[in-house]
């Protein structure tokens, strides 16, 4: 997976899923996916070594695909807007969008 995609792909991830994370893993991981932090200056702010935060970015990780593992949330959201997607092909543009907003 290319470094782009797997950054948006783990940023989806986290949006499903962040609340499941404690609240170091998520301030870090928004340090570093949101806000472009890195290692270092992550270590810096919270005074740890560069190895500890990345330690916990890879935990937070597979924490993050453990999840959707197991919940599919992200699999399902995929799902449902090719449906959608078909759906508008189809000519029923208002039952689409209306499925659309429950993703929102």
């Amino acid at each position: 997976m290319e470094s782009f995609e797997k950054k948006a792909w783990y940023n989806q991830l986290f949006d499903l899923y962040g609340d499941l994370l404690t609240d170091k893993q998520q301030n870090y991981f928004k340090l570093y996916y949101f806000e472009d932090y890195s290692l270092q200056e992550i270590a810096e702010v919270f005074e740890v070594s560069r190895n500890a935060v990345f330690d916990q970015l890879k935990k937070t990780e597979e924490h993050l695909i453990h999840y959707e593992h197991i919940l599919k949330c992200y699999e399902k959201r995929e799902a449902r807007l090719k449906l959608i997607d078909e759906i508008e092909e189809k000519g029923l543009k208002e039952l689409a969008e209306a499925l659309r907003k429950l993703d929102e």
